[in-house]
C-alpha cells in the first residue's frame, strides 16, 4: 500500500496523464495541470483540521468546531473554492470534462497528510441520487475517489453509501435548513453494513460548501458501524468575507 504524497503514489497518478495543455495557463505539460500553476494556485494554507476552513494558523479545532464539533474526525482540503479551481470543477462536474479527474485527484493526493491514507480502511464517494447520476452520467466524487484510492493502495466502493433520492436545492439556504433537508438523504446498504464495522473511512467529495452534506453523510456511516470518518475534499468554500 502506498502512503499518500509518496513519490510512488505521485508517479501512479502521473502515469495516467498524457502530454497536453494546462487547463489553467494553456502551456504545454504532462496532464491537465502544469507544475507552475499547481505551485501558484494550490499551495498549502493553514486550516482547521476538523472542518477544513482556512485559518490564520493550523489548528486541530477552530472555535466553531470546539463549540459544535462536526462528526468527522478530520477534513482534508486541497484548495479553496475560487479561481482557477471553481471554473475547472464546474467543467469537470457539469460539462462532462472527466479528463480533468486525474489532475484533480492529484491535487487531493498532494494535500493528504502522511498518515491519512495509511489509516483509511475504505474510500467512499459522496453518492449522487439515481436521477442526478442518470442526468450527469457519472459521479464526480467517485471519479476522484477511485483514483486517489488506486494511487494509495486503498479499497474504494461506489455502492456502499447510498443517496436514494435527491432533495431540494441547497444553494443559499442557512446551514440549519440544509441539514434538515439532508436529514434522511444518505443510508448504508442494509445488506452490507458489516463491511463498515470498525473501519476508518475516507469520504471523498469534490467541494465542501457549508459542511452539511459531509456531516450528514458522515453520521450515516458512523451510525452504520464505521469507527471514524475523515472527509477528503478537493475544494473548500471559504467563509463569507474571508
Amino acid at each position: 500500500m502506498l502512503p499518500a504524497g509518496s513519490a510512488t503514489s505521485r508517479l501512479a497518478l502521473h502515469r495516467w496523464q498524457a502530454p497536453g495543455q494546462c487547463a489553467v495557463c494553456h502551456g504545454w505539460c504532462r496532464g491537465a495541470l502544469c507544475a507552475d500553476c499547481i505551485a501558484r494556485h494550490a499551495a498549502a494554507v493553514p486550516r482547521c483540521a476538523r472542518c477544513g476552513l482556512r485559518r490564520p494558523q493550523p489548528v486541530d479545532a477552530c472555535g466553531a468546531c470546539i463549540a459544535a464539533p462536526p462528526p468527522q474526525l478530520r477534513t482534508v482540503c486541497a484548495v479553496d473554492y475560487g479561481f482557477p479551481w471553481d471554473r475547472l470543477i464546474a467543467r469537470f462536474k457539469f460539462h462532462g470534462d472527466v479528463g480533468l479527474a486525474g489532475a484533480l485527484a492529484g491535487l487531493l493526493l498532494r494535500a493528504l497528510p502522511s498518515d491519512a491514507a495509511a489509516a483509511a480502511g475504505l474510500v467512499l464517494p459522496v453518492p449522487l441520487a439515481p436521477q442526478r447520476l442518470a442526468e450527469r452520467g457519472y459521479n464526480q466524487a467517485w471519479e476522484i475517489a477511485r483514483r486517489v484510492a488506486a494511487a494509495t493502495g486503498r479499497r474504494a466502493d461506489a455502492r456502499l453509501l447510498l443517496r436514494p433520492a435527491d432533495g431540494p436545492h441547497q444553494a443559499g439556504l442557512p446551514l440549519a435548513e440544509r441539514r434538515r433537508n439532508l436529514r434522511h438523504a444518505f443510508l448504508v446498504d442494509p445488506l452490507r453494513r458489516t463491511h463498515l464495522a470498525g473501519l476508518r473511512v475516507a469520504l471523498v467529495d469534490d467541494v465542501v460548501t457549508s459542511g452539511a452534506t459531509a456531516a450528514v453523510a458522515t453520521q450515516a456511516l458512523l451510525d452504520a458501524g464505521a469507527a471514524a470518518v475523515e472527509v477528503w475534499a478537493l475544494a473548500r468554500t471559504p467563509e463569507p468575507g474571508s
